[in-house]
């Protein structure tokens, strides 16, 4: 049965209150929108309120010093996308590269989204949002948000908050903490926080972990080391081929114009998608032995494949893609090599695993997956009292019950994130025209008294459909899901493409006034 307690219950603090306690405050602004982050999501976010929203007010706050987010940030050797950018990209503007990008030929197409529809002049870099609040009485968001070149906090109020920042801590990494770390002589980096002066040639290199990160670092450093082992303790599924697009390539060739192009083999890679997901589905043993067919092509002959049979079904985890095979040639050439075991200790050269095997390296990768954030780990309040998001039950993945005029984009995991992200911005946009077309000035979810009255609530994700690492460590401090498509994130791409344009914004879960 349900029983979710309505957030906003407790006492009223005024937002003048809270902020006359802030040293060197300035004037306050005040925008219809506000959007947190430019990165994927954020720069696409500010294009549809630009191309959607006419009239409306609005600018993007950003910490970093530049858009791009995760392709901004990270600066490990070889970071590229892990899904195709055809589908990663936006649905508006044309792909005309290979399918894999690297995070340089991210950041330029991002770069060309900005610069060609003029949104430069909405994105305020350096500013850092440290406090979010909500106040019934003026129906408005006041946020504390630092300028950090100058150290000063502004007062900027908006009507709605549109959370695009991602869903991880960009400063912290996930390394676990292994006995005897602190023996060890060598250097220990996440691939995070890559030291842009460590020099890995000629030099023996540990990776430990599994998955996209180490599929992209190792390609990418092991020519240039002494040798470079992967230590996982269980396996990945991964699968290759060629970084082009065949089909893309043909039309290119009859002079077809690239939106044309774009369209097509995007339509074309989301169904190929759809097709091996619901296989994966029906028949995982068939797609396991497939991928590992695929794999083991790839390996030299006689290969254990041990290395690259994981314990899970296919997409119970993200699949990793290998373009061109280039982590499979490092093995075959000898420069790379493979252990699949667990850590007993760390000791002053490298580390023993528990089956016996010790691995000694000058530097020690720790490509062990990162820190969940949610919505940026920015305090809330409404009307005065703190946000718990476990106390909330999630609109569509997107809003929560008892948030008022809030929005977070959390993308896909078996499909490209930004196809998310398109979708959220129509139906952001659609929500806004909604509200001013009635003059409603707030909106927030709330779960149906008679609709859902047996709903059963639960965890966001169920372990069963979907299972990282990342995210099962950090289950308890996300919002809660009910059994209702419409009160959860159903990581269907395929369904919401059709749900999302078509949901009802008169249903009774979203209340307005």
């Amino acid at each position: 049965m349900l029983d979710i307690e309505p957030m906003g219950s407790g006492a009223v603090m005024s937002q003048t209150a809270t902020l006359s306690g802030i040293a060197g405050s300035e004037a306050t602004e005040h925008f219809d929108v506000v959007v947190v982050g430019a990165g994927i999501s954020g720069v696409g976010g500010l294009y549809h309120l630009a191309t959607q929203c006419p009239g409306k007010t609005f600018v993007a706050f950003d910490k970093f010093e530049s858009f791009g987010g995760t392709w901004h940030w990270h600066k490990y050797p070889g970071i590229r996308s892990d899904s195709d950018l055809y589908t990663f990209g936006y649905r508006f503007k044309p792909w005309t590269g290979a399918p894999i990008a690297t995070a340089d030929e991210i950041l330029k197409y991002m770069g060309e989204v900005i610069e060609e529809n003029d949104l430069g002049q909405h994105i305020r870099y350096g500013h850092k949002i440290e406090h979010a609040g909500f106040d019934s009485g003026t129906n408005l968001w006041t946020l504390h948000v630092r300028d950090l070149a100058t150290d000063q906090v502004k007062t900027v109020t908006c009507n709605f908050l549109w959370m695009c920042q991602g869903y991880y801590k960009f400063e912290e990494g996930y390394t676990p903490e292994w006995p005897g770390m602190d023996t060890y002589k060598g250097t220990i980096v996440h691939p995070q926080t890559w030291p842009e002066d460590l020099e890995y040639k000629d030099k023996k290199v540990l990776v430990i972990g599994s998955g996209a990160t180490t599929a992209t670092l190792v390609p990418a450093i092991a020519g240039d080391t002494a040798h470079t082992t992967v230590l996982q303790r269980s396996p990945t599924y991964f699968w290759t081929g060629e970084n082009v697009d065949e089909t893309a390539d043909m039309l290119r060739s009859l002079d077809i114009d690239e939106t044309w192009i774009h369209e097509i083999v995007r339509r074309k890679k989301l169904a190929d998608a759809q097709a091996i997901t619901q296989l994966s589905f029906d028949s995982p043993d068939l797609v396991r032995d497939e991928l590992l067919r695929i794999v083991q092509e790839k390996l030299p002959e006689g290969y254990d494949m041990k290395h690259f049979t994981p314990r899970y079904r296919p997409w119970q985890q993200r699949l990793a893609f290998v373009p061109d095979g280039d982590l499979f040639a490092g093995i075959r050439a000898g420069k790379a090599s493979m252990v699949t075991d667990e850590i007993a200790t760390f000791n002053e050269t490298g580390v023993l695993t528990k089956g016996g095997v010790q691995i000694d390296a000058d530097i020690i990768v720790t490509a062990t997956g990162f820190n969940l954030s949610v919505l940026g780990d920015i305090p809330f309040e409404v009307d005065g009292k703190a946000v718990h998001w476990p106390d909330t039950v999630t609109y569509r993945g997107m809003m929560f019950t008892g948030v008022p005029n809030m929005l977070w984009v959390f993308g896909y995991f078996r499909a490209s994130w930004t196809l998310r992200a398109d979708l959220i911005s129509d139906f952001v946009c659609r929500l806004l025209g909604y509200m001013g077309e009635h003059g409603y000035q707030r909106v927030v979810p709330e779960v149906r008294a008679a609709e859902d009255a047996d709903m059963q609530i639960g965890p966001w994700m169920d372990p069963d459909n979907f299972n990282p690492g990342y995210l099962m460590r950090s289950m308890h401090l996300l919002p809660q899901k009910g059994d209702k498509p419409e009160w959860q994130h159903t990581q269907d791409y395929w369904f919401e493409k059709e749900a999302l344009p078509n949901a009802s914004l008169e249903d009774g879960c979203l209340r307005y006034s």
